[in-house]
């Protein structure tokens, strides 16, 4: 079976699907990988890397689509693949369910990293909680880049630095790898989360479990994801989390729910009421942003307070981005495909779960829902 990576066309989008340490994992299951010219180079992957690995390089995009039985994206789209092809990669089929019916016009079979599901099995393959790793870390050293004082506490000659304060909302794996960064580099933390089954997880991490005396009821839904709460508890939230966030120095927010717009945690209220020079990071400002007054793609500054709303932070970090991002892929490529080809029938909860299209039809039943098809 011959894979194909393309490279990257969305604006602004640095990683690649493949890196070249991971095609002997794939030839050595019988995959052979066919490689566009120059498609790592944003990340730092060379062609001569590639070639190096056992991948052949073919000149143009139209080569790698016309011999590829598999295209393998970061972002996945449909243009100029063909009928009977399969692709993999990330394109937010419940956000935007009109790209499952691209796929489908287009006679592609498509499948969707987002939707991988948080089962033991599929964990080497979770590429939304490798992506969210990065996000986090790179969250946390984006605030300590605009934030006008110092993590860590220091005692020097010239007297005793006070430590930051980095206040988490959200403690997914984004708000993990944040927690554990912000820690690292000498800050004071604490989190928050509606799930309190996470304390354990914040405390291990020597930071602070916050906790707001809210009625959460069922937080969680049974992928392990927060579930959408109504905007009562959300409003009631905010009363009680407006002190906290004013004490802190950095807030990082990355509560989103799958599918659904982020609920707003931040208030214009609340960041005036921050100390001037205070730094909110909002990572889910892709799906609208957790704080009232984020502008999406941009660092802004409003009542003092520096509120960064940059859009895809992993391919800020591209070179390990793409290193988590292969490795879930080959994993990915070897469970549905491993045995030659793919069985598209099959009743595997992984291949079931992430197959959004096939055979000219949108098949996975809450992306039917969205589009009211189901």
């Amino acid at each position: 079976m011959m894979v194909g990576v393309l490279k990257e066309t969305a604006a602004g989008e640095r990683r690649v699907a493949l890196v070249p340490q991971a095609v002997p994992q794939l030839a050595s299951k019988g995959f052979d990988v066919l490689v566009e010219a120059g498609a790592g180079a944003a990340a730092g992957f060379t062609d001569e890397e590639f070639s190096a690995r056992g991948a052949k390089i073919a000149r143009t995009r139209e080569e790698v689509i016309a011999a590829a039985d598999v295209i393998v994206r970061v972002r996945a789209d449909a243009a100029g693949l063909r009928a009977g092809q399969t692709v993999i990669g990330f394109f937010d089929p419940l956000s935007e369910p009109q790209r499952a019916r691209e796929f489908a016009s287009a006679g592609v079979s498509a499948f969707a990293m987002e939707l991988m599901p948080r089962i033991t099995r599929a964990q080497s393959m979770d590429a939304l909680s490798s992506m969210a790793t990065v996000a986090g870390y790179k969250a946390v050293i984006l605030a300590a880049n605009y934030l006008p004082r110092l993590f860590p506490m220091l005692m020097t000659a010239a007297g005793t630095i006070a430590p930051a304060k980095v206040f988490v909302v959200g403690v997914g794996v984004a708000g993990l790898q944040a927690i554990a960064t912000a820690r690292r580099l000498g800050a004071v933390v604490s989190a928050y989360d509606v799930r309190p089954a996470v304390k354990e997880q914040v405390l291990s991490l020597g930071a602070k479990f916050v906790e707001l005396p809210l009625e959460a009821g069922e937080a969680e839904d049974k992928g392990g994801y927060a579930r959408a709460m109504d905007e009562s508890f959300y409003r009631r939230q905010r009363e009680l989390m407006k002190r906290v966030v004013a004490e802190n120095d950095v807030v990082i927010t990355t509560a989103a729910v799958p599918g659904k717009k982020a609920p707003v945690l931040v208030t214009e209220d609340m960041v005036q009421g921050m100390a001037p020079g205070s730094v909110i990071v909002d990572l889910a400002i892709e799906r609208g942003g957790n704080c009232e007054i984020t502008v999406p793609g941009e660092v802004a500054e409003r009542h003092g307070v520096t509120l960064v709303g940059l859009l895809n932070l992993p391919s800020t970090a591209p070179y390990h981005a793409s290193q988590m991002y292969a490795r879930n892929i080959a994993n990915f490529l070897i469970h549905i495909a491993g045995k030659g080809s793919i069985d598209f029938a099959s009743e595997d909860e992984i291949l079931r779960e992430t197959l959004v299209a096939h055979e000219g039809r949108v098949v996975h039943a809450r992306v039917k829902e969205l589009l009211g098809e189901g």
